[in-house]
């Protein structure tokens, strides 16, 4: 089996979803193949973030470090040099790279695995059969008219056209679910990474430590929340961003100056030594329709750590056993509580939770659906 998978993320040290899917796939499979699109390279719009512009790296294959399974992985880092806006064609021209890509590596009949809507050209172009992986509802999210209007389109081609859809929260089951059969797949975390006893990382600052892991982006993360936290923990702990960092330059100043220390991020294989020498973990996110689709990672990873936890009302957390859930008002001083009553010295720490061993089996088994219907056709 070939599969082409159009994520909304670029493979890196991070690991996200699609990450440790397509990699449990390839252990299963010794005879799959696997091209994985990453999100175009934008320099006008990292330019105007004031990032280093820089084009794509194009099409190569995995390195060594990229996976175990390097050799059967390659990767495609498109460039858009221009808006959609001032280049229509863009899309068309995206999803005709793709198909070069695929016919490059021999790739005949691949399966389609689309997490990001724009994989709808691609399916719109081929006879490919898809497996469409939803795991924002990008049209409850905070857009432009112009972007949630393409979104829109995307999906309902994707909605209407791929052999299987998948969601990862009960939340999105709920919308995307109104007219055709969808999966649910949540997430879930490594759990070995957390049996053992890992050191203290240098970076975290001395002291109590209250620890949020995950994508710093304002469509998630409260910032206001998150300096209000910092300065009602003044003395007793600091506050600690660890993940990749997507804020625009004055919420990141503001943070600065509140005392929050922005780590950056840091690859799979270190985050666990993070989580579980954190006192509290936080979940200080934005409580609106576009988080209440979602099915976080960090919620299956913070269980695995075993450290208390404390967040607002999000999905994913209010029905964790784990999670102090607490209001806007009330988050910070819920904290502070959290912080003080956990002085004590962690006991012997056994993870628990969902590996994401499970959920690479619930995907094989949609994918061989997926690839007996188009058999069948």
């Amino acid at each position: 089996m070939d599969l082409v998978v159009i994520s909304l993320e670029p493979w890196d040290q991070v690991r996200r979803r699609n990450q440790h899917l397509v990699d449990g796939l390839l252990d299963l499979h010794p005879g799959l193949r696997v091209l994985f699109v990453e999100p175009a390279h934008d320099p006008i719009h990292a330019a105007r973030r004031r990032s280093r512009p820089r084009p794509g790296p194009g099409l190569r294959r995995a390195r060594p470090t990229d996976s175990q399974h390097w050799q059967r992985l390659w990767l495609l880092g498109p460039t858009k040099w221009l808006p959609r806006r001032i280049d229509p064609s863009w899309d068309r021209r995206w999803a005709a790279q793709v198909v070069r890509a695929a016919d490059r590596l021999g790739f005949s009949a691949p399966l389609l695995w689309v997490n990001d809507p724009a994989g709808a050209a691609v399916l719109s172009r081929t006879s490919w059969p898809a497996l469409y992986d939803i795991t924002d509802d990008w049209l409850a999210a905070r857009r432009p008219s112009r972007e949630i209007a393409r979104l829109a389109a995307h999906e309902h081609i994707l909605l209407t056209e791929a052999a299987e859809v998948v969601v990862c929260s009960p939340g999105l089951r709920r919308v995307k679910g109104q007219g055709r059969r969808v999966e649910l797949v949540p997430n879930a975390a490594d759990l070995s990474a957390y049996a053992a006893g890992l050191p203290r990382p240098g970076d975290l600052p001395a002291g109590p430590v209250a620890l949020y892991a995950g994508t710093l982006h304002t469509d998630r993360l409260d910032v206001g929340l998150v300096r209000a936290t910092a300065a009602e923990l003044v003395g007793a702990a600091t506050v600690v961003l660890l993940g990749p960092d997507a804020l625009d330059p004055a919420s990141r100043a503001s943070l600065a100056d509140a005392g929050v220390v922005i780590l950056g991020a840091r690859a799979a294989s270190e985050v666990p030594a993070y989580l579980l020498h954190a006192d509290v973990l936080l979940v200080p996110h934005v409580v609106d329709e576009f988080t209440d689709s979602l099915d976080p990672i960090k919620r299956y990873e913070y269980e695995a750590a075993g450290r208390p936890v404390v967040s607002t009302a999000v999905a994913g957390f209010v029905d964790s056993p784990a999670a102090t859930i607490a209001d806007r008002a009330a988050f910070p001083a819920a904290v502070r509580r959290a912080v003080e009553e956990h002085k004590t010295p962690r006991p012997a720490h056994r993870p628990t939770g969902v590996d994401w061993a499970d959920r690479v089996r619930q995907v094989r088994a949609l994918l061989e659906r997926v690839g007996q219907a188009q058999a069948a056709g």
